[in-house]
């Protein structure tokens, strides 16, 4: 027979249901099988260390928002979404749009500059 796999051996760790005919072949083979028999031992070793786990046995108490947090992640419950990033303030906005325009303004003049330049040279017949 094959190994038990991980998940099976947690189910049985557990024993949170009625065990099936799968359940006895599985515990058949950890019978004859030491790393299956290790896994499933130190399972039932976490099982029954988490389920006698106390508030007094943790260093300290977590913080509420980590209650939450988990709270919310096992209901399913969307997290709540942000805000949007607030507008600039009208006068930098006003700023930003001056600036802006000063910038235009100076490449449309640099570009007239050049092509009234570049136009004279072509009528004096020095550039093509």
């Amino acid at each position: 027979m094959a190994h038990v796999e991980s998940a099976h051996l947690v189910e049985l760790a557990l024993r949170n249901a009625t065990p099936t005919y799968a359940d006895a072949e599985a515990l058949r083979h950890v019978e004859q099988c030491d790393r299956c028999h290790d896994e499933l031992r130190m399972l039932t070793r976490v099982v029954a260390a988490a389920r006698t786990a106390q508030l007094v046995d943790l260093p300290t108490a977590p913080p509420e928002r980590v209650w939450q947090r988990i709270s919310r992640d096992v209901s399913g419950t969307p997290d709540t979404p942000r805000p949007p990033a607030p507008a600039p303030a009208p006068g930098r906005r006003a700023l930003l749009a001056l600036l802006a325009l000063a910038a235009a303004a100076a490449g449309i003049a640099v570009a007239h500059r050049y092509l009234h330049e570049r136009s004279e040279l072509v009528h004096r017949r020095i550039v093509r």
